[in-house]
């Protein structure tokens, strides 16, 4: 694979050495012959391993109407929308343009370019087909499922900061990071940001609310809106997409417009769970 390249005078070993500077890690995990094998695909199988997992844990709490069996095929549908709602996502929501002049362009995953927004709304697609194969409500599963998923979210996070992108604006804070590749003024980590807040934090509170029975569609849209906050949050520092820009005020992402109804879905649903009188729980 070839070197990154360290325009304006700012490769490693020139950088301030008080900074923190972005550790330059190579890309391709293992590489045999012609074959290789990324880290950010790693991050994808240790996604899909840990939903599994802790899919098992789920199912071995008391009064539980879910089987360790149920959990391969679950994992499978979730896994299925979400590759493919992230590539399809992206490709009309950050890049319309090439796709409109090269529709393969869709298919050429191997280029990269994921959207969390596709890969939700894929997601979403595969819930309700599981739902409707097992007999289930769409939010019996997605209630399931919610807490399976922030740990495979901070590990798509890791994988970015290991690939040297989503890096944020420039900062004076003293955790600022330079990245070579890009400049050398310190900016904000900004895939690290979505590790610890989408990744960690996130799966401690989910985790910690689906312990007990909860009002069915209650995991659900606290799922949306913590998600939504924390992505919100982050996306004033992220820089966006380069073929995109700012939509608004120099601050204003499509992130943003993307993020808004989740957080404004999620609360009406955390709502309407809590009021309504059928006495439905998830668990």
């Amino acid at each position: 694979m070839a070197p990154r390249e360290y325009p304006n005078n700012t490769d490693p070993a020139t950088t301030d050495i008080h900074m923190l500077t972005y550790p330059n890690i190579d890309p391709v995990a293992v590489s045999i012959g012609p074959l290789e094998v990324h880290w950010y695909g790693l991050m994808y199988l240790f996604a899909f391993l840990a939903g599994w997992w802790l899919g098992l844990v789920r199912t071995r709490r008391p009064g539980t109407a879910w089987k360790a069996a149920e959990i391969s095929d679950l994992v499978f549908y979730f896994a299925l929308g979400a590759v493919l709602g992230g590539r399809i996502g992206y490709t009309l929501f950050y890049n319309p343009g090439e796709f409109l002049n090269d529709p393969l362009v869709i298919l050429r995953i191997w280029q990269g370019g994921m959207s969390y927004h596709g890969g939700m709304l894929g997601v979403f697609v595969a819930m309700a087909l599981y739902a409707r194969h097992t007999g289930r409500t769409f939010f019996l599963v997605t209630d399931f499922m919610a807490p399976l998923v922030p740990l495979g979210l901070g590990a798509g996070r890791l994988g970015n900061f290991i690939n040297g992108e989503l890096w944020g604006r420039p900062t004076d804070l003293p955790w600022g990071m330079v990245f070579p590749f890009v400049d050398a003024q310190p900016r904000h980590p900004s895939m690290l940001y979505e590790l610890l807040l989408e990744g960690l934090v996130f799966f401690v509170i989910l985790w910690l609310y689906s312990r007990k029975p909860r009002p069915t569609m209650a995991v659900s849209g606290l799922y949306l809106l913590c998600y939504g906050v924390f992505r919100f949050a982050v996306e004033f520092v992220r820089l966006p997409d380069t073929h995109i820009g700012y939509l608004a005020m120099d601050r204003v992402t499509m992130g943003h417009v993307l993020t808004l109804p989740m957080i404004l879905v999620g609360l009406a649903f955390m709502i309407y769970a809590y009021r309504r009188t059928d006495g439905k729980v998830s668990w």
